[in-house]
């Protein structure tokens, strides 16, 4: 018997009949395998979508969708499996008031059992269209998750409002969309408006595209809106920054940043040598209240950042490396893809094994790219770089997870909150340590050939091969193989497989050492750290590398490393650090009680609150205050700051 299913008793007519009707319910209700694999078809006729997002006050968006059909069984799908997110991250939950119209007649719809992202109707004969209602209930506040729309913009993502029929890719079949947005409101997209629209103002009708490229072309749209051309006039490939803000303040930019904004764009030419899409459209808002993002799509890319992009320039440079990573995704990942992610629709699970080069090396690139552009400076990159290092050198997840095993994050549809223990559960690690690993390998070619080859040759090859061409080329383990053995000769298969299959503590530094440098300790953290610390909603007292502790302003434990002096006292994040050797918490007391303590005369008594009991940890911590940075090494050539961030 099947867990949750009651015995019925007894023989009589009324058991009887009970049983009859529980065997009919079972007979009528869809069955997963029900669903229609996606086949390489096109669907007959044009689908039409269109998204009314003009409920400001309760943020919700009005879908309605025209759908030819035939008679017969019909199943819906709304996406589950999320390019970008690498995994099921769909919000089928959001989706409300579904109904499913013929003219004149509502139709049921039955959920389906196994896969709740599939929805069957029953198509009666006569019936050559349906028309399909439903909300989007985006987020209120950032509690119930990210914030899409505002009262000054809005980010419209297709992929999370459409469902469309399955049993065909997602490529062959057609969609019109529109959208009618706030009176007065501007909108950015790679769609492109179809001249001639026969709508009021604010009602947008776009050129038909596919399901795959609607999807693939999220929105922005707002009351503030600033375009800038980031090529020279005459482009045939044009490459477009778009900024919607909260105020028309947070629009104004100097000359000196929009050049390197430009800037970015041609190191990007220089690296790729070809441009994989017919234009591109940076998607940048400038919110204090919309949800932040950093999401590639082929021909866009969404970013979100808070309030100071250009006002706070000097003391904000960790924003300015986001632009670089989703432009370079638009080569590595959207066009160049790897063969386990390249499914036919989006309820097809999704693998992730490559994930190592797809967003691994864009990490890579995206850091590269930053200082070749002069978005941020090479002082500023091996700050970041020293973070990377030091975080990697005390995972002591690394003991027991390989990197490769991080690859199932997306997978795994873990929480996107921070876990208790991610110093020993890992995450999504495969960005930052495959960062080191493609340092690793862009140093060894450069050193095996005498500075005449790079990481760079293999960008060219691998990424900028059929330039103009936009369908996606898959790839696998061995094709990255191949590609590294024609820049530079080595046993590339054992390079790769021996960091990503291995255990152990501390991080791959083969290629920071080779690059000329090495990880440091200091007793005060560097600039960049101070403004990382001091960055709005994020301020925290930082003592990942000495307690092993990062605390809230008002005491709150945020993260606890795994094995740290601050997990063997019984440290948690349960707790809230009250006081420091008796006296009320503050960040400056606690690096002064560590400070104190070098010698061992005055070990930390630290006053705790869990709930409404409180208690007191001692650790007897002696090493002092430790902040990572990078010093040039003892030996051997720089390659970081003389080559491999030079501008080209």
């Amino acid at each position: 018997m099947r867990p949750g299913a009651r015995k019925i008793r007894g023989r009589g007519p009324r058991a009887l009949l009970l049983v009859g009707m529980f065997c009919a319910a079972l007979s009528q209700a869809p069955a997963g395998a029900q669903v229609p694999k996606a086949q390489d078809r096109p669907y007959p006729g044009l689908m039409q979508v269109s998204v009314d997002a003009t409920d400001l006050d309760h943020r919700i968006f009005q879908v309605r969708q025209l759908l030819p059909v035939q008679p017969g069984r019909l199943t819906l799908l709304h996406p589950r499996y999320l390019p970008g997110a690498h995994g099921p991250y769909g919000e089928v939950d959001r989706i409300a008031g579904l109904q499913i119209r013929t003219e004149g007649q509502v139709l049921p719809w039955t959920r389906d059992t196994v896969d709740p992202s599939a929805f069957h109707v029953e198509i009666p004969k006569g019936v050559r269209q349906i028309e399909i209602r439903h909300q989007f209930l985006s987020a209120l506040g950032r509690e119930g998750g990210r914030v899409v729309m505002t009262r000054e913009m809005l980010n419209l993502q297709w992929i999370s409002m459409v469902l469309y029929p399955a049993g065909h890719g997602v490529e062959r079949i057609q969609v019109q969309p529109e959208v009618r947005l706030p009176a007065g409101w501007r909108q950015a997209s790679a769609l492109r408006v179809q001249a001639g629209s026969p709508r009021d103002p604010e009602t947008l009708r776009f050129v038909p595209v596919s399901l795959e490229t609607l999807m693939d072309s999220p929105l922005l749209a707002g009351r503030h809106l600033r375009r800038i051309e980031l090529d020279p006039p005459g482009q045939s490939r044009p490459v477009v920054l778009n900024i919607v803000a909260d105020t028309p303040e947070e629009l104004q930019a100097s000359e000196t940043q929009v050049d390197a904004h430009r800037r970015l764009v041609q190191q990007a030419d220089k690296l790729f040598a070809s441009r994989h899409f017919e234009h591109y459209d940076f998607l940048l808002a400038i919110s204090e209240r919309l949800g932040g993002i950093g999401l590639e799509h082929h021909q866009s890319s969404e970013n979100g950042v808070r309030p100071g992009y250009f006002k706070d320039w000097a003391r904000r440079p960790g924003a300015r490396s986001l632009l670089p990573h989703e432009y370079a995704h638009s080569w590595n990942g959207k066009f160049r893809r790897p063969a386990d992610l390249l499914t036919p629709d989006y309820n097809v699970p999704m693998q992730d094994s490559l994930l190592w080069l797809y967003e691994g090396q864009t990490d890579y690139w995206g850091r590269v790219l930053a200082v070749r552009a002069g978005l941020v400076s090479p002082d500023q990159m091996r700050d970041t770089l020293a973070e990377t290092v030091a975080m990697l050198s005390h995972r002591a997840g690394r003991l027991w997870r390989n990197l490769q095993d991080t690859t199932n994050e997306g997978a795994m549809a873990r929480s996107r909150s921070e876990p208790d223990w991610g110093n020993w559960q890992r995450g999504a690690d495969y960005y930052p340590e495959s960062t080191l690993i493609w340092l690793d390998a862009d140093t060894l070619i450069r050193e095996k050939s005498g500075g005449q080859r790079s990481l760079d040759d293999f960008a060219r090859r691998f990424f900028g091969v059929q330039d103009g061409r936009q369908q996606p080329l898959s790839y696998r383990f061995e094709d990255i193989v191949a590609a590294l053995d024609e820049v530079q000769s080595h046993d590339w298969t054992r390079f790769l497989r021996d960091r990503l299959d291995s255990h152990g503590p501390g991080a791959p530094l083969d290629g920071l050492a080779r690059a000329g440098w090495r990880l440091d300790w200091a007793e005060q953290p560097s600039e960049f750290q101070r403004q990382l610390a001091e960055d709005g909603e994020w301020r925290s007292d930082d003592y990942s590398y000495s307690l092993g502790l990062v605390l809230k302003r008002d005491g709150k434990v945020e993260r606890v490393l795994w094995d740290s002096p601050a997990f063997r006292a019984g440290m948690s994040r349960a707790l809230t650090l009250v006081a420091v050797n008796g006296t009320a918490y503050k960040g400056e007391r606690l690096s002064a009680a560590i400070t104190a303590n070098k010698g061992g005369q005055a070990p930390l008594d630290l006053l705790v609150r869990e709930g409404e009991q409180y208690r007191t940890l001692r650790i007897d911590y002696r090493e002092g205050l430790r902040y990572p940075r990078l010093v040039r090494g003892t030996a051997g050539t720089e390659r970081l700051d003389a080559a491999i961030l030079q501008a080209r």
